[in-house]
């Protein structure tokens, strides 16, 4: 891989560096196994970009660029199809040097990335890939623990953001409040409030396209052993609602060391259980109209796979299909990124592109994909 710099600089505290990613062409990208990968009949996958080093948290720009965040790369990047073939022609860096810039988000013109205690602004962004902005740090006022502290962040209909911050541990109390809770705020960062509790780790949320309400993902704890418990799809249609952390996992699993303190009838039960330790992470209600009309409306979740479990499980993406607001079905979509016990690639988050396709981006491989129907 090669970079070309194009300018560097340092304001208000906040390194800044653009630069331009070479392209692998899809032949050549080193350790992707794309005929692995195992879909419904009639779907395909193929490479949209690579290499984008530690590709996590997606969003659309309002003139069709892909923004990505990332972690441990410290990077936020700008992905461009130029010719419209469905694989991009530049991966840009806006910027560098960022404490895990996990979450981005987008409004107007403006790009919002989270970092692990501030959110950062970049406005007129589009027009000014090659040569961005400084950012304008709309809050710095965001807990600092760097457990469970990389963001996923997104407007919401209401247009307030929504940014979750997750425990800073394995299963605690903190006298924090917005520790295991989803916070929202305006877009200037002003009138932060919470808006749930009890929610160990989510790092990935969306609203549904016609109830306009908020669902997410919850990753479940560790050292409960290897099927328990599970990772959560919750529904919060309301401000307010408790969903149990840490004193309850899953639906009625009482934590062995909280649960005596309330039951799990106090707190608000998933709308789904998932697999144990999959580590669901990036969802979207599919509201393209390309695939076929069963999955309208459907959830696609981004399960970026187990850590410490002795054999692997998620590495994968699956669906849930909701009856009104009951989870009917919880199955796989895509997998092959798991190989026995080695995994090639980890899926992080899923965007639907406005053709209906899908993208996945993965922070192992490097890499986002696309996936497509071919009637």
């Amino acid at each position: 891989m090669t970079m070309n710099t194009a300018c560097c600089w340092k304001k208000g505290g906040v390194p800044a560096l653009v630069g331009l990613l070479s392209l692998l062409p899809p032949g050549l990208a080193s350790g992707l196994d794309l005929g692995a990968i195992k879909l419904p009949p009639g779907f395909e996958i193929s490479l949209y970009a690579a290499p984008v080093p530690g590709a996590r948290s997606m969003a659309l720009g309002a003139e069709g660029t892909l923004f990505l965040g990332s972690r441990g790369a410290g990077k936020v990047y700008a992905v461009v199809d130029r010719n419209g073939d469905n694989q991009a022609d530049e991966v840009l860096v806006l910027a560098a040097g960022l404490d895990s810039p996990n979450g981005v988000a987008f409004r107007g013109d403006s790009l919002y990335v989270a970092e692990i205690g501030r959110i950062l602004r970049y406005d007129r962004i589009e027009s000014r890939l090659h040569d961005p902005p400084a950012p304008v740090v709309i809050t710095d006022k965001l807990p600092q623990e760097r457990h469970h502290g990389w963001k996923f962040i997104g407007f919401g209909p209401d247009g307030l953001l929504y940014v979750p911050v997750g425990a800073p541990c394995n299963v605690c109390l903190n006298a924090d409040r917005r520790f295991a809770a989803i916070l929202r705020m305006e877009a200037d960062g002003s009138n932060q409030e919470i808006f749930a509790h009890g929610v160990r780790n989510t790092v990935g949320l969306d609203w549904h396209p016609r109830t306009r309400e908020l669902w997410f993902t919850d990753n479940g704890r560790d050292w409960l052993g290897p099927d328990r418990p599970p990772d959560e799809l919750n529904r919060a249609p309301a401000k307010g609602m408790d969903f149990g952390f840490p004193y309850c996992h899953g639906a009625s699993i009482a934590d062995p060391d909280y649960g005596k303190r309330r039951p799990c009838g106090e707190s608000v039960p998933p709308a789904k259980e998932m697999g144990p330790h999959v580590a669901a992470l990036g969802m979207r209600f599919y509201t393209g109209t390309s695939f076929p009309a069963q999955y309208r409306n459907r959830i696609f979740i981004a399960e970026h796979g187990s850590w410490n479990r002795l054999t692997p499980v998620g590495y994968r993406i699956t669906t849930v299909t909701l009856d009104g607001n009951t989870a009917v079905d919880y199955r796989v979509f895509a997998e092959g990124w798991l190989d026995g016990f080695t995994a090639w690639g980890r899926p992080v988050d899923v965007l639907v592109m406005p053709d209906g396709a899908l993208l996945v981006s993965d922070d192992k491989a490097d890499a986002i994909y696309r996936i497509a129907y071919r009637r």
